[in-house]
């Protein structure tokens, strides 16, 4: 199986204002180097906004749109968990990662071929971008099924979301430079042993560094900035 690609990082914040302060503050961008404004999502109800990363991944902000009507279902990366909204409390946080798919392959056929291991797909749009990306029905962040008469192993983020892009330019292409490039993303979960395989599984084993933890499960990322390596988490 072709391995997957990174595609970008999700950072959650309770407003895009907030989540834009906590990334120019953890990476001391300076005026030039600074997270752009993205679009609204229609049908998820969020909004975002977008940071460049070397190397054809970048960073996304997502949040709420307040000004947007509640979407009919559930919003994406577990936005409208109870745990995400308490998380929030705290400030901005690195979420979440997504991978994309590479063609000739379809991710579309992939998950019908493994329903019980890949979310459903959505089509999505945002202006002339166009793309597919799995999203689980209740809007959670992609779990793991467990053995029979087992509960989905529950990755909080460690396991990445499916995205597969219909247009031929990536949306980085478009993003001014920021000077930024990722060097590390570290993943640490209680139950690391158990998600070593999914992510083998899913092609992504060779794009983030896991490790076993006794605290709550983080994802980090080490990234090279014009003031140096700078740790977002």
């Amino acid at each position: 199986m072709n391995a997957t690609q990174l595609d970008h990082l999700v950072i959650a914040a309770a407003t895009l204002e907030a989540g834009e302060q906590h990334v120019i503050e953890q990476l001391a961008l300076d005026e030039q180097h600074r997270p752009v404004r993205g679009g609204k999502h229609a049908g998820m109800g969020t909004h975002n906004s977008l940071l460049n990363l070397w190397g054809g991944s970048y960073l996304e902000i997502i949040a709420i749109d307040p000004q947007a009507p509640a979407p009919t279902r559930p919003r994406w990366f577990g936005l409208d968990d109870p745990a995400t909204a308490e998380r929030l409390q705290d400030g901005p946080f690195l979420a979440h990662w997504v991978v994309r798919l590479p063609r000739p392959r379809q991710l579309a056929r992939w998950q019908q071929q493994y329903p019980q291991r890949i979310a459903p797909v959505m089509p999505m749009a945002r202006g002339d971008l166009h793309w597919h990306i799995s999203v689980p029905d209740d809007g959670a962040l992609p779990g793991w099924p467990g053995q029979p008469s087992q509960p989905m192993l529950d990755a909080h983020g460690v396991l990445p979301t499916l995205i597969q892009w219909d247009t031929p330019a990536h949306p980085s292409t478009r993003l001014p430079a920021s000077g930024c490039a990722l060097k590390c993303l570290r993943a640490f979960h209680p139950q690391a042993e158990l998600l070593r395989e999914p992510l083998r599984w899913l092609g992504a084993d060779g794009l983030l560094q896991l490790d076993a933890t006794l605290v709550e499960p983080t994802l980090v990322a080490e990234i090279e900035t014009p003031a140096g390596v700078r740790t977002l988490k």
